[in-house]
Formats: structure tokens, sequence, C-alpha cells
């Protein structure tokens, strides 16, 4: 073979290798690799992925870590649940980009979908505000209203500045009628603002709620800030174990005096509340870019749920828990969890 020939061939030869190498990763590349949508094999996934950022791979511990908190089915993006061989009822469809399902006792993780995806938390932050404030500071202390708090909207009580106010008075502003100011003015009776904000994201680590980012005590818009669906039940349950919180979180209606001779009436804005069977708490938030959130809790002949969902469809966030929790109640210690709520870790509340 003259020797052009044989370099004609080497070039052929290594033309077709490199085509045969970009086919296969075009076809490794094509969606399909992914359980389709609705299918079940014992274990379900299905759904769209959440929305993660970059501080997902950040930190000491790094997305594997992070995501596997509660267990490695967790780390999926799509609905987790195992369903019985018989006789069980589905999990319900709700316009959610994440939820979970769980029980308060035991632990354990009922069903999940996208359970560590990072997502705005809105109000339902205020959760993590008051279970890590409520310790710190005296029910009957005062608190003078700051240009701060006096200025934040929306969902105000209507602080007026320099005005004194009781601390028992702010959470109750801030767990019923989700008081954007009240959240100021409490975070600032721990001295300072930035020292509630290192607080609050202490007290997360604490309890190995690695995906929360907090930046502010209200849950308003942030950058950076974020929690997850898996996250919020672990704050949830630790409200469950505050009987302060409970008595707080769980009053329907309240008389708030915001100067003299003026007072408003606050309601609870959490239905579950009133009109579900075994409703003893929670809290909803809405922003235009969180959607709507939602904790809510329950407990029924002796078992106790959470259910928290991020990303709703507005004004469905409620009937949808609702929907998740009777699904909870009637296929408890019927299905085999999929994770488990991993407890805090030693050592009290950092203050």
């Amino acid at each position: 073979m003259s020797h052009g020939r044989l370099t004609a061939v080497v070039i052929a030869v290594v033309v077709a290798i490199a085509a045969a190498a970009v086919a296969l990763q075009s076809a490794m590349a094509v969606p399909g690799q992914q359980p389709a949508p609705g299918a079940r094999s014992g274990l379900g996934v299905r759904g769209r992925a959440g929305r993660r950022n970059a501080a997902e791979t950040a930190g000491p511990r790094g997305a594997a870590s992070r995501r596997t908190v509660g267990g490695p089915l967790l780390a999926s993006r799509g609905i987790i649940v195992h369903d019985p061989a018989r006789g069980g009822r589905r999990l319900p469809r709700v316009p959610a980009s994440a939820f979970v399902v769980a029980d308060a006792g035991t632990g354990q993780v009922l069903a999940a979908k996208d359970p560590h995806g990072y997502f705005q938390p809105a109000s339902t932050l205020k959760m993590l505000t008051a279970i890590t404030l409520i310790p710190l500071l005296r029910p009957d202390a005062r608190v003078v209203a700051s240009r701060r708090a006096t200025s934040v909207q929306p969902n105000v009580v209507g602080l007026v500045r320099g005005r004194s106010y009781q601390v028992s008075s702010l959470f109750k502003a801030l767990l019923l009628i989700s008081a954007n100011d009240a959240a100021v003015s409490l975070a600032q009776a721990t001295g300072s603002f930035p020292r509630a904000i290192r607080l609050m994201n202490a007290e997360a680590r604490r309890l190995q709620a690695y995906d929360v980012v907090a930046r502010q005590p209200n849950g308003l818009p942030a950058a950076g800030q974020h929690v997850s669906a898996y996250d919020d039940a672990l704050i949830a349950r630790r409200a469950l174990a505050m009987p302060a919180f409970m008595k707080y979180d769980s009053t329907l209606a309240a008389r708030f005096r915001v100067k003299r001779r003026h007072w408003v009436t606050l309601v609870n804005q959490n239905t579950l509340l009133t009109q579900y069977r075994g409703g003893i708490g929670g809290k909803i938030g809405w922003t235009e870019k969180a959607g709507a959130t939602y904790i809510g809790m329950a407990r029924r002949h002796g078992v106790t749920l959470i259910v928290t969902i991020l990303h709703a469809t507005p004004l469905t966030e409620i009937t949808s828990g609702e929907r998740l929790l009777n699904w909870g109640f009637a296929m408890d210690h019927k299905v085999r969890p999929v994770g488990v709520l991993v407890p805090p870790l030693p050592g009290g509340s950092p203050g």
C-alpha cells in the first residue's frame, strides 16, 4: 500500500471513531434516563426538578451530605413514596414544587417531593425566627420600635416608631397575621439585627437543617436566602416541642395595642386551625418569588403529622396541605417510610 493511501485510511478510521464517540455522547444525554412521570415500582419518582442554586455545593459538608440528610432516598428531586402492595391510598397530586409529609412522633418521612431542593421561604421562615427567639426573650419585656421596624412593608401590624411593645404581643402579631414589622422588632430585641440572623442560622445548624440560609427574620426576599421542605419539617418538629410557641401559634384571635386608644384585632391566618379536624398550628407565606409556602401541623388519635409545602400555586397551599395530611393519617404505619427527620445536635439552643 502506498504511503498516501495508508495516510488516507488512517484519517478515515480516526474520523469514524470520532463520529461514533459523538453519537454515543448524544445518546447518553437523551432524556429518559430517569423514570417516566407517574412511574411507580414500590418507589415512585415523578414531577419536575426543584429549584436549586450554587450554594448547594458550597460549605464544608458539600452537596452529597446535605441532600442525603434523613436518608439517601431524600436526595431525589421527584416524588418519593412507597406504594403499599394492596389497599393503599394513592398520594394526591398537589400544585407545588416541593413538599414533605412526616410523622412528628416517630420522625418517619412518609412521602416527599424534592425534599432538599432550595426554595424561597416567604413567611414560613418566621417559624425559625420564633423558635430561635422565644427561649431568649422574656415575654413581659418591652421593645422600642425602630425606624427599621416601622419602615418595613407589607403585612404589618402598624408599629409606631419610638413606642414600646410587649414581646408576647409581638410574637402573636408575628405568628397570627405574619407581621413583618414585628419580626424586625423581635430580631432587634436580641441586641442587634445581625445577631438575630446569626442566632437563627445557628439554630438551623443545631437542628441539622443545613438547607436553610436566613437573611431576614420575616422571610421577605433576600439574596442567598433559601430553605427546603425537609428543613421546614425539622423546624416544625422543634416548634411542636415548645409549649410557648404552640400557645402563640394556635391562638385564634388577639387584641394588639398599636398606640394609646388604638387597638387592632389579630385573626389567625392559618385556617387549618378552624377548618381541619385536628389542626393544631402552622404558618402560611407568600411572595412573588416564593409563590405560596406552607407549614401545617395536625393531630388525630395520638398521631401528630407535619406537612410542608414550597413554591405552590397561590391560594392552594392550605387545601393542598389538608389533602396531604388526609393521606398521611390514612397511610401512617401502612407505608414504608422514605426517610427520617433527624434529631437536633446535642446542646441547647444558641444564645
